[in-house]
């Protein structure tokens, strides 16, 4: 089918997005899927050389191939969502680029590219959010339901070092006294913000606080403002920083981010975009709704990023001779 393009440019910062519907044949049900077309390169009809070099790991990994003087590895989609594909017609090959890596997805075929809101898609919550850690949300496209698909676990599962280790920390360079700083972190993902909260906190000097879209962070920050304004007290006594992914369903990341750096009193707080879709290409999208910092997921070098961005905003709010003394830090990674 050749290189993704809708020929739709989408706003950054309207709370837009592209799905492109995929499906899978399971001779006699067909489940439908949806992945963000911004992950998407091109899609392509099944390599006719796919080798499976030996000790492969993952039963669900159908081995690699050339693509563009680059070897890929495909995955075969079925086989990870624990279904059989149908081998009654000529599959399909998504070519995709995220968390700084080019992996091909085998599928039986793709519908098409829908244009949708991020508030049209329905998040798992409550026990929902337990049945399946392969789908992030839900959406109605066309009278049917589309599960919208995690490719970052998927690629995690093939390789662990792609997933968020909870287990190396920052060097504490702190005096007793330092004020922890306070961040809000919304994820869509239950195991990206369990494994972030543990990482961060583990260093002591972060103390965080979760939320599951760009809709639960927006109101989190209405209620900080609203008991600052009650009780005098500045809105870094709750957050410091915001730290969002970008795709969530409700509100996405670009969004939230623009709504924080829109709004008079919140305008000055540092909002850093932590996603797989941090890419050379997409940069100019954080930029244009002002983020701060843009990190791509697994990369927790942002921890030293963190800690310079608040304790810049910190001596900037604070009188001469007042100021808290800074610990040592490195460059941001």
């Amino acid at each position: 089918m050749g290189t993704i393009g809708s020929g739709i440019l989408l706003e950054t910062g309207t709370n837009e997005v592209e799905i492109l519907e995929l499906f899978i044949d399971e001779g006699g049900y067909t489940g439908y899927y949806g992945v963000n077309v911004a992950k998407v390169l091109e899609i392509i009809t099944m390599p006719a050389e796919v080798m499976r070099p030996p000790h492969l790991r993952g039963s669900f990994v159908a081995g690699i191939f050339n693509h563009r003087d680059r070897l890929v590895v495909l995955i075969d989609l079925a086989a990870w969502l624990g279904r059989t594909r149908a081998e009654n017609m000529q599959p399909k090959v998504l070519i995709t680029e995220f968390n700084g890596i080019v992996t091909a997805f085998l599928v039986s075929g793709v519908t098409r590219i829908h244009r949708a809101t991020w508030s049209d898609i329905k998040p798992l919550d409550g026990y929902t959010e337990d049945l399946s850690n392969s789908v992030t949300g839900v959406i109605t496209l066309n009278g049917r339901l589309v599960f919208l698909l995690d490719l970052e676990k998927a690629i995690s599962d093939v390789d662990p070092r792609l997933a968020i280790s909870a287990s190396r920390t920052i060097a504490n360079t702190v005096t007793g006294d330092y004020k922890p700083i306070h961040i809000l972190h919304a994820d869509d993902s239950l195991v990206i913000r369990k494994t972030v909260k543990q990482r961060l906190e583990e260093n002591r000097i972060f103390a965080v606080e979760s939320v599951a879209n760009g809709d639960e962070a927006w109101s989190h920050l209405a209620e900080v403002k609203k008991k600052c304004g009650a009780n005098g007290e500045t809105l870094s006594t709750y957050v410091d920083v915001v730290l969002t992914d970008i795709e969530m369903p409700g509100m996405d990341g670009y969004r939230l981010c623009k709504l924080i750096k829109d709004d008079p009193e919140l305008k000055s707080m540092p909002v850093i975009l932590f996603s797989s879709l941090i890419t050379e290409k997409l940069l100019h999208k954080g930029a244009a709704v002002g983020a701060d910092g843009q990190f791509s997921k697994p990369d927790l070098t942002l921890m030293r990023f963190i800690k310079e961005a608040v304790e810049k905003r910190r001596a900037a709010e604070q009188p001469e001779g007042s100021r808290l003394e800074r610990g040592g830090v490195g460059q941001p990674g």
